[in-house]
């Protein structure tokens, strides 16, 4: 079926035009001033624009309305309420006043607070985030407006993702307009970071998932073992999209679109049965905003289809796992991109400046850039073939890489490599403009032309806390750039002399190398580079002292809210590990043990068949196979038997950050033994008694 994309997108977004054209012009004239230079709309106006948001929602068939925010739950939360009156005489009227919209007020306490809110402290507020557009979301079973909003608690403290964000993009934009009128620019009035997230994904059958209790509790598969064919012959990835895939896909376009979320590459990942999804660049909290969006979005549809949408970073072992992209950069309002290096970036003295603020804050701040992407499941993904390692680097490629050196050397006269051309040899197709330098996939943050793509991001994380974190190291380096060069007598010089300083102090997170080597783990070391291979051990990163005064220096967080989300992310670990061990235990106990004493019974009864029948027939191989089931078995049962009580003891410990790691350190071994000898199980196990679908039943029956 057709659709035009032009009539379609936004179509369900209480945009900027939409409000222009249905407010009033004075009503409007103080909503622009105020989204502009900040401060308060007065109560008459957010009556107004209530008023015209609830008859524009009405229209698209809303009866209720919610204040959509994002808790440290990692996903959304809505509490709708219908746009009814009180009735009078069995009559009533739709209504949506301006503190309706402005504030909300959910229970604080039922929401992950890291020690915040107490259970009989449990007040709350939601409050209009006014420069992210309200919208209708369509539900099968109705359309209800959804308020974007922040969420604090009584005491102001930060109860959720886009209060921080917002806060960092205020900072960069102070800090980059200081920059900025040094080099003579006066008309900027905004800088915004942008971010395009790329969101990968995979796709299983419905009827196989809701038959997998792993898939259902945990989004991963913690028994399986590999199908014979994986991604080996590199045959999925830009692949032809399957049938089903392809019109799930569609589905999804259309529902993006209709929410304004400017959906553009979809193609086959890497893996059996995974997808990706890309996305145009916006301002960064509408950003996060969308990417959240397009989760939920994702999950919905697809049950439309019959099928399931897996966002866990690793759902199948031996194959690759999903992440997100996050491409950010940062622009003015007047169109210029700050990390566009130009024609002659060995020339652009403001790019290079930019460029050194940034080196600056991912060397100095490379434990808290780890941090923002800790995700239990992201363990499972980082360091593997398809993502980054855990260690912090920079890849500038080849052509920004000299020039770096060439700052560092002091060089006179700072030459450009050339960019070239490209020639296939055929004569039908053009020479191509080669681009100054490759790309590199194993970078955690790699420059790829005007921009930096973060790849350490986990698929089912929000993107909140990485932009956050790359916010405010940036704007803390550019307010230093600042700072000292304010005032300077002779400001090109003066900026010349501090690129070569931080240049050379911070080179060492420059890398553009193979991040998979094992070479890189000893260089890194040698350059003394973090590597934080778990979570857990990241974690701390977020309450370092340099880490607090980071963010205490912006108003970004606090370093009780700081202390809240580390205590929060080691609780979420916790939980997810402990989550997995117990459907492991449910599994093995309830499943594959008794589906293996079924097995070996079966194997003894034809062994006796056969030898009653013939007794001199060979019964070497049923003998060889039940034996080795056997031991199997046997292994199974140990392994189950020790993960019981080990679990008892760790959740005994006292100290919910000694608990993350006795659960890293002690639970996780102990599930990868149990796992170890189901998955041999699965491959000599007759398949029609196999109590579960396998691996290749989810990945290639699609």
């Amino acid at each position: 079926m057709s659709v035009n994309l032009t009539e379609i997108f936004g179509a369900n977004v209480f945009s900027m035009s939409a409000m222009r054209e249905r407010l009033p012009k004075k009503a409007w004239a103080e909503l622009e001033d105020v989204l502009e230079h900040g401060g308060n709309i007065t109560m008459a106006t957010a009556d107004i624009i209530a008023n015209a948001m609830k008859d524009w929602a009405v229209e698209k068939g809303a009866v209720h309305y919610t204040h959509w925010f994002q808790p440290l739950t990692g996903i959304t939360a809505e509490k709708h309420d219908s746009f009814l009156t009180a009735p009078k005489d069995c009559k009533t009227l739709l209504q949506l006043t301006g503190k309706q919209l402005i504030m909300g007020e959910p229970d604080a306490s039922s929401f992950p607070s890291g020690g915040l809110r107490s259970t009989h402290y449990a007040r709350g507020y939601t409050a209009w985030d006014m420069t992210s557009p309200a919208f209708v979301k369509e539900m099968a079973w109705g359309a209800v407006l959804c308020i974007p909003t922040i969420f604090v608690s009584y005491n102001g403290e930060a109860l959720d993702k886009k209060t921080p964000l917002l806060r960092s993009m205020e900072a960069i934009n102070t800090q980059a307009q200081r920059v900025l009128r040094l080099f003579g620019n006066t008309q900027v009035r905004r800088v915004t970071p942008s971010v395009g997230a790329e969101q990968e994904y995979f796709l299983v059958d419905r009827e196989k998932y809701l038959k997998r209790r792993d898939l259902i509790y945990t989004g991963r598969t913690l028994f399986g073992a590999p199908a014979p064919k994986g991604q080996e012959m590199d045959d999925q990835y830009f692949g032809v999209i399957r049938p089903r895939v392809g019109e799930f896909m569609a589905d999804l376009n259309q529902e993006l679109w209709k929410l304004g979320i400017p959906a553009t590459t979809q193609h086959n990942e890497a893996a059996p049965a995974q997808h990706e999804l890309a996305q145009i660049y916006v301002p960064c909290n509408l950003a996060v905003d969308q990417n959240q969006l397009t989760m939920e979005t994702m999950k919905r549809v697809a049950t439309r289809h019959g099928l399931v949408c897996l966002l866990h970073e690793k759902p199948f072992v031996g194959v690759n796992g999903s992440g997100k992209h996050n491409n950010w950069s940062i622009g003015t309002d007047t169109g210029e991109n700050l990390l566009d290096p130009g024609d002659t970036p060995n020339e652009n003295l403001q790019f290079l400046l930019v460029l050194a603020c940034i080196m600056r804050g991912v060397d100095r701040y490379a434990g808290l850039l780890r941090c923002s992407a800790a995700c239990a499941g992201n363990e499972h993904r980082l360091g593997a073939q398809e993502a980054p390692p855990a260690i912090i680097s920079i890849f500038l490629g080849d052509q920004l890489d000299n020039v770096v050196e060439q700052i560092v050397s002091n060089t006179q006269s700072i030459q450009l490599l050339a960019s070239g051309t490209l020639d296939s040899g055929v004569s039908t197709v053009p020479v191509l403009d080669k681009d100054a330098t490759d790309r590199n996939r194993t970078s955690p943050f790699a420059f790829t032309g005007n921009k930096f793509e973060f790849r350490m991001v986990g698929s089912s994380d929000s993107i909140a806390e990485a932009n956050v974190a790359l916010n405010a190291i940036v704007a803390q380096s550019l307010c230093e750039a600042a700072d000292l060069l304010e005032g300077a007598e002779d400001f090109p010089a003066a900026c010349s002399r501090l690129i070569h300083q931080w240049m050379s102090q911070h080179q060492r997170i420059i890398f553009n190398g193979d991040g998979y080597s094992a070479e890189w783990v000893q260089e890194a070391k040698r350059r003394g580079l973090p590597n934080f291979v778990s979570m857990v051990d990241a974690v701390p990163s977020l309450v370092a002292q340099e880490t607090v005064e980071l963010f205490s220096k912006f108003n970004i967080y606090t370093r009780s809210e700081l202390e809240a989300r580390a205590e929060i992310l080691y609780e979420t670990y916790v939980k997810v590990v402990k989550i997995e061990a117990n459907t492991m235990l449910h599994m093995a106990a309830k499943h594959f043990i008794p589906t293996a004493i079924t097995y070996s019974t079966r194997l003894s009864q034809s062994m006796a068949a056969v030898s009653a029948a013939c007794p001199e027939a060979d019964v070497s191989v049923q003998r060889k196979l039940l034996t080795r089931v056997s031991a199997l078995l046997a292994d199974a049962a140990a392994a189950l038997e020790q993960l019981r009580p080990l679990m008892d003891r760790v959740d005994a410990i006292d100290g919910i950050k000694e608990m993350a790691q006795a659960y890293h350190e002690a639970i996780i071994p102990a599930m990868d033994a149990l796992r170890h000898p189901v998955d041999e199980l699965e491959l000599m196990v007759d398949k029609d008694i196999w109590p579960v679908p396998t691996y290749g039943d989810l990945m290639f029956e699609v």
